[in-house]
C-alpha cells in the first residue's frame, strides 16, 4: 500500500527555527528541540533540519542541535545547510544525524555529492532542489536558500544528481514556499517521471487537504511540511488521518 512518508521540516536561523514566504521575511517560529519533539510525539516519520544561513555565511550551526536532538528523539535526521566537504557530512553523522541533505555546494561543485556518497552510501545523501518556475514551462535551479539563480535547468539536475549516487531528492518550491497556495505538482510528476530515486515535495502546503491533493495525484515519496505545523493550522495526526479517509496509507509508531 502507497504510504508517504510526512516530514516536519525545521528551518534554522541561529538558535531559532524561522519560516518566512519564499524565503523571505523570515519569522522566529520557537526553538529546535521543542518543536522538534512536539512533531516527534505527534507521530512524524522524520525530522528534517536546514540551517537557513549556513550557505551565505559559510558557516555549519547544526552540530550541537542535532546531537540535543538525538539524544531524546528516535525517528529518522535529514540534516543540510553549509555542508562544503566530506568531513561536514561525516561531522553531522557523528552528531547523531541518518543524513545529510546537500544543495549550494554541490551545485557549485557536483563531484562532491559522489564523494560524500562513497563513504556514507547512496542511503545517506539527500540532494536538495530549490526549484522556480520560469517561462516556456520550464524550472530552474536556485541556491542560498532561493536567494541566488544558477541558470540550470530543474529536470536536468536531479537526474544528474541521481547519477553522481544521491539515494534521494527533496524538491522545494521556491514560489509555493510558506504560501499556503499548494505544492507545485506540475514540477513533482516531472520529477518523478525523470528519476527512479525517491522524491520528497516541499513547499506550499496550508492544510491536510493539500498534501492528499499532492499524495493523490503525485504518489511522491515523501512530504515536508513546515508553516502548517507552526503555526498549529494542522497537527501531523489530522495530516494521517486526512490521508487515511482518502485511502492512502500512514505509517505509524
Amino acid at each position: 500500500m502507497y504510504k508517504p512518508r510526512i516530514i516536519a521540516r525545521l528551518d534554522i536561523k541561529g538558535p531559532n527555527v524561522v519560516k518566512g514566504i519564499r524565503y523571505d521575511g523570515l519569522r522566529i517560529m520557537g526553538k529546535p528541540q521543542d518543536l522538534a519533539a512536539r512533531y516527534y510525539r505527534q507521530g512524524a516519520d522524520e525530522l528534517l533540519y536546514i540551517d537557513t544561513v549556513a550557505s551565505l555565511y559559510g558557516r555549519d550551526n547544526l552540530t550541537e542541535i542535532v546531537q540535543q536532538a538525538a539524544s531524546e528523539i528516535f525517528i529518522p535526521m535529514t540534516v543540510g545547510g553549509g555542508i562544503r566537504r566530506v568531513e561536514d557530512a561525516v561531522a553531522l553523522l557523528r552528531s547523531g544525524a541518518d543524513r545529510v541533505t546537500v544543495n549550494t555546494a554541490a551545485v557549485k561543485h557536483p563531484p562532491l555529492i559522489k564523494d560524500i556518497v562513497s563513504v556514507l552510501g547512496s542511503q545517506g545523501v539527500v540532494a536538495s532542489l530549490q526549484v522556480k518556475s520560469r517561462p516556456g514551462n520550464r524550472w530552474e535551479i536556485f541556491v542560498d536558500n532561493g536567494r541566488e539563480k544558477t541558470g540550470m535547468d530543474a529536470l536536468d539536475w536531479i537526474k544528474q544528481v541521481e547519477q553522481l549516487g544521491a539515494g534521494e531528492a527533496l524538491v522545494t518550491s521556491v514560489d509555493r514556499d510558506g504560501t499556503g497556495n499548494g505544492f507545485q505538482i506540475d514540477f513533482i510528476l516531472q520529477a518523478l517521471q525523470a528519476v527512479t530515486i525517491p522524491v520528497i515535495a516541499a513547499g506550499g502546503a496550508k492544510m491536510p487537504t493539500d498534501v492528499v491533493d499532492l499524495a493523490d495525484r503525485t504518489r511522491c515519496d515523501a512530504v515536508a511540511v513546515a508553516s502548517m505545523l507552526h503555526y498549529n493550522r494542522a497537527t501531523i495526526p489530522d495530516i494521517k488521518e486526512a490521508l487515511v479517509q482518502n485511502g492512502i496509507g500512514v505509517s505509524c509508531h
